[in-house]
């Protein structure tokens, strides 16, 4: 698959953003250069592995390591000397002890890339920072730069999903650049993306600030959406009403639609909750703080619903959970994913830990990264073993090996066929007439 356009362009940060990218550019038929700090990081991705799952992409970096279109590297000498345009794909997380993000990846970029700059070179950034930072990066770039070089910030935000993140860089739905005034970037973002303009991908060019606010404001929307049919599972619980049919009945209105209208254990991730929370410390900081103090609400709709489903474990197992035999189904905050950052599966899974039960947890992909923040949790290697002797099983993560699960197999397995499905996932009938007792949020089954 070779674009109209094949260029040289380095990708800086080789995290999820970064090595997704890199491997999509060279797939597309450019010449790429992944430079990450991350020694070990770089050595696996030479050999070939991805250091997290996402479901088509060691297959794409293993092809274009083998024609020779991808390669890593640790220093940004290499990435300065191969190309004049450049990706800044590094992570921004949550700064310690507040809300805001912690910039101080993308400035070590700026200020250890641009001095090894000669020429004219545009950076173009991917990472989701706080609106205002690529017009405060340029200043440090022009500060740095050689006399008679000149480098350009322009941004172009990723929509990553994940586990869906290469189709989303190859065809994405979308492109956005934002430059500033009088300039040409949009130009070269053209020919990088031109297979997937020449395929129809609408390509929007906006001024700086706008572009920064993009993805943010589309991932406040989707929380938001989530946190909204949250709201109302409560107000079902407390009147018998039923939340799936409910979200089928409001989704057939194509301005409402039916995506993201899973009511359920709420979001996680590495995105949603941090760029919400960065979105407000920011509207905070420029003096619009009250445009988004909705979104305090939506962060406390969806922290409250993990509670509510370490509550109701607790009701099924007659008001104490000490000493009972509770699995959890799923780590990831999503399936396809092995990612654990502000999981809700893990945070419930970590609370009936706290409370007394004996926890054991199963995930397909992501058992590794749940070890690292909750060691002390019980980790099994199969839904099998996860099964066994349960008093009660709980359903957190949707995988399809957890939606196909045979009811009536898995009741021979456990103690007690009690299960609660947080995610809203399961048939409901079928379990039941296999004997379990099945309790839903927002639902009164």
């Amino acid at each position: 698959m070779k674009g109209s356009a094949h260029m040289r362009m380095t990708v800086i940060g080789t995290g999820y953003l970064g090595a997704t990218h890199a491997a999509c550019m060279a797939e597309l038929g450019h010449e790429v250069i992944g430079v990450d700090v991350d020694e070990a990081k770089i050595a696996s991705l030479r050999d070939g592995e991805v250091p997290f799952f996402e479901p088509g992409l060691p297959e794409v970096l293993e092809c274009n390591l083998d024609n020779g279109r991808l390669s890593f590297s640790t220093s940004y000498g290499d990435a300065a000397a191969f190309a004049h345009v450049h990706f800044l794909a590094v992570g921004t997380p949550q700064k310690r002890g507040s809300f805001a993000a912690d910039l101080s990846y993308v400035r070590q970029v700026i200020t250890s890339l641009v001095p090894l700059l000669e020429g004219e070179h545009i950076i173009f950034g991917k990472s989701t920072v706080p609106v205002g930072t690529a017009a405060e990066l340029q200043e440090l770039a022009d500060s740095l730069s050689h006399p008679g070089t000149s480098v350009e910030i322009a941004w172009n935000p990723e929509f990553l999903r994940e586990g869906y993140a290469v189709k989303d860089t190859i065809t994405p739905d979308r492109i956005v650049v934002g430059i500033r005034e009088g300039s040409t970037a949009d130009e070269v973002a053209r020919e990088v993306y031109a297979t997937a303009i020449e395929g129809g991908t609408p390509f929007l060019v906006t001024d700086l600030a706008t572009s920064e606010l993009v993805k943010v404001s589309a991932n406040a929307f989707l929380a938001t959406k989530i946190s909204f049919i949250n709201a109302v599972a409560e107000i079902c619980e407390a009147t018998g009403a039923d939340v799936v049919q409910l979200a089928d009945a409001i989704g057939h209105d194509d301005r409402i639609g039916r995506k993201f209208l899973g009511a359920g254990l709420g979001f996680g991730g590495g995105c949603l909750p941090k760029d919400i929370r960065a979105f407000m410390a920011r509207a905070g900081e420029l003096g619009t703080d009250q445009a988004l103090t909705f979104l305090r609400e939506v962060d406390s709709i969806n922290m409250r619903r993990r509670d509510r489903m370490v509550q109701l474990a607790r009701e099924v197992c007659g008001g104490s959970l000490l000493g009972k035999r509770v699995t959890v189904l799923g780590a990831a905050f999503k399936p396809n994913s092995d990612d654990v950052r502000d999981s809700p599966a893990l945070s419930v899974a970590g609370s009936l830990s706290l409370q007394g039960a004996a926890v054991s947890v199963y995930d397909p992909q992501a058992m590794d990264n749940a070890r690292k923040v909750f060691p002390t949790l019980g980790y099994v290697d199969s839904v099998q073993e996860a099964l066994e002797d349960a008093d009660v099983v709980v359903l957190a993560t949707e995988w399809q090996e957890f939606r196909d699960l045979d009811p009536v197999a898995s009741a021979a397995l456990v103690a007690q066929p009690v299960i609660l499905d947080g995610r809203n996932v399961l048939d409901v009938q079928a379990w039941k007439d296999a004997g379990w007792t099945i309790h839903a949020l927002g639902r009164n089954v």
